[in-house]
């Protein structure tokens, strides 16, 4: 079983529906709301473990009572909480997400996973050395993303780097990691100006831009090439992205090729899609081979 680690936020979302958002100033009647487990880094760990790997969580929680339940549902994912750690001058992060028509509109509050620090990155250097890939997001602070790649490029451990939400990191770190993976929006962020087609020819089979229901775009060395998302009707987008970046963790780490990779990606973020909630949505391995495309295309070590 390859090992994964992923680095990221840990976080509670509170998700809104409805057929209209507010205006300034205006009070709207919701549909439902709900509570689910959430954060970045939760839900690409979810997605990697649900998906077969053995992941190890480097996070941080508050001292409050949705620290406890966001651990117990990371123990029942069957998460590795090493390096998970609790501090006692934040609350636990969260987030506010409306949904309207399929689509999601997200507040982050950071909380907790603001005390993630570089002293935190070099205590957990044993788990990270014996990974197969590291994962990590935006949702941490930049000085431990900088340091976390400065780390496991110093270990030869290869860094997926989620760049979401948008923030800009260093062309040295950019440069060091070996998978980019961002959206459309946070593309234009971190090069900002640059036409697509260029970026991803300076950066064959490491930059990865997801492109929603498009697909992925990528070049594999010789030109740019687009991996279709499989068409689906969304009932919630909420976590699409991350099931993608854990899933396509967990085919490259089996030893796929980036493209079946970013193909196994694409059908773990299309069966998302389809249920409501951030992890909920997310697929399991047998919902996987379920599926009458992974028959034809994927078997995983």
């Amino acid at each position: 079983m390859v090992k994964i680690t992923v680095v990221g936020s840990i976080s509670t979302d509170f998700v809104i529906e409805t057929d209209k958002r507010p205006q300034v100033g205006e009070t709207v009647e919701g549909k439902n709301f709900s509570t689910a487990f959430g954060g970045k880094g939760a839900n690409q760990a979810v997605a990697a473990a649900r998906l077969g790997a053995d992941v190890f969580m480097i996070g941080t929680v508050g001292n409050d009572t949705f620290a406890e339940e966001l651990q117990r549902n990371l123990k029942e994912n069957q998460i590795f909480l090493n390096n998970v750690e609790r501090v006692t001058h934040l609350p636990s992060g969260s987030a506010v997400i409306t949904i309207q028509d399929g689509d999601n509109a997200i507040i982050y509050i950071p909380g907790a996973n603001n005390a993630l620090t570089p002293e935190r990155i070099a205590m957990a250097r044993e788990d990270l050395k014996t990974s197969d890939l590291v994962v990590v997001q935006n949702e941490v602070p930049v000085d431990a993303i900088e340091e976390l790649v400065r780390v496991c490029t110093e270990m030869q451990v290869p860094v997926l780097y989620n760049p979401a939400p948008a923030r800009r990191l260093s062309a040295e770190a950019i440069e060091k990691v070996r998978f980019i993976t961002p959206n459309e929006t946070e593309f234009s962020v971190l090069f900002p100006g640059e036409k697509m087609e260029e970026v991803l020819e300076r950066y064959p089979n490491k930059l990865l831009v997801t492109a929603g229901s498009e697909g992925v775009y990528y070049h594999d060395g010789e030109k740019v090439k687009l991996v279709p998302a499989n068409k689906v009707v969304p009932v919630d987008t909420t976590g699409a992205g991350d099931t993608f970046n854990g899933a396509f963790a967990v085919a490259w780490s089996n030893g796929l090729t980036i493209e079946e990779s970013i193909r196994f990606g694409n059908l773990a973020a299309s069966l998302s899609i389809q249920k409501m909630g951030a992890q909920t949505g997310i697929p399991t391995i047998d919902e996987m081979k379920g599926s009458e495309k992974y028959e034809k295309e994927w078997h995983l070590k």
